[in-house]
């Protein structure tokens, strides 16, 4: 019988929106190999999430509730996963494509002597091992890898798969992490939170972004009132953010964050290939452009040749009117 371990991804006590796609993908996975799903939960003061993963069809919850894993810590964290990897058997462990991630899965492969598979947009079960399919030079082509040989490593891109609610048996162990100076080598002394009132980039499911067609920071405001009208998160392209006009955190493409919303909105973006390879696998994307070869009309769903000056706040317009 397969084992599939997933880690369920949390800040400040709270699920991230793309552990529960984990998991239900997790969940997908051990029907289809008619195996177990084990969910591992890291932190301090996490037991309570318990019943929110219960709903999600895991059949045990694996907790690692204690004042030492407040921060996250990487070593300290594989660790933990690595150790479960051994006593579990999993053949098959789930992250999430997130910064922190990304980071975990790569040191828990080399902990766990596992194959690695990131940024993995889908799965399936073949008989006795896992087919995953994954973008390819800078998202042109999608590869398809089979992962023979066990455990095998895999994160997902969030906002691709599905969170899926299921009840399962939710069987709840608590464990006791046994924790020494190798991993605690790199300790975190401060934590500084941007506060915003908008979604987080990654998990955002409409993307406003604005490109050097905006002329300048100070024109970024029309961006922001659409993405506020439409509860969204705000993008960037790799131009502005090396001009100075929006920070790092906000960077869409190959060198910044790469994002699946169910709408996207390119305002003055060309679309060279390095962004579109943080974006192309929106579930829609609208361009505007006012020229009409811009590269990024070849991936949008829509496209309006005309000034982002006069487009934008007419769409925030018309959004606010249906909106009301």
């Amino acid at each position: 019988m397969s084992q599939f371990l997933v880690f369920a991804e949390q800040r400040e006590g709270q699920l991230k929106s793309y552990a529960l796609e984990a998991i239900s993908e997790g969940r997908r996975l051990a029907d289809a190999a008619g195996g177990e799903l084990a969910v591992c939960l890291i932190g301090s003061g996490v037991s309570s999430l318990a019943d929110s993963i219960k709903g999600y069809g895991a059949d045990k919850i694996i907790i690692a509730d204690d004042a030492g894993l407040g921060v996250y810590s990487p070593g300290a964290y594989a660790k933990i996963l690595a150790d479960l990897l051994k006593a579990g058997s999993a053949s098959v462990a789930l992250l999430s494509s997130s910064s922190m991630g990304r980071e975990l899965g790569a040191l828990l492969a080399a902990k766990a002597n596992a194959s690695l598979l990131s940024d993995v947009i889908g799965t399936t079960w073949d008989g006795d091992h896992l087919v995953v399919s994954r973008p390819v030079y800078a998202g042109k082509a999608i590869l398809k890898v089979a992962a023979r040989r066990a455990p095998v490593i895999v994160t997902l891109r969030p906002n691709v798969f599905a969170a899926t609610a299921q009840a399962g048996s939710g069987t709840v162990e608590n464990l006791s992490p046994s924790l020494g100076d190798a991993e605690s080598k790199v300790v975190v002394t401060d934590t500084a939170m941007k506060a915003s009132t908008r979604p987080e980039l990654t998990e955002a499911s409409i993307i406003v972004s604005g490109g050097r067609g905006v002329g300048g920071p100070e024109n970024f405001n029309i961006i922001e009132e659409l993405a506020d009208t439409l509860g969204a998160a705000v993008g960037a392209s790799r131009a502005t953010v090396d001009a100075g006009w929006r920070p790092h955190a906000d960077q869409v493409g190959q060198t910044g964050k790469t994002v699946s919303p169910n709408l996207y909105i390119a305002c003055g973006i060309s679309g060279a290939i390095q962004h579109l390879a943080g974006m192309n696998s929106s579930k829609c994307i609208v361009a505007i452009n006012t020229d009409p070869e811009a590269p990024i009309f070849k991936s949008a769903n829509y496209g309006i040749v005309a000034d982002l000056f006069e487009v934008v706040p007419a769409l925030n317009q018309a959004m606010k009117d249906l909106l009301e």
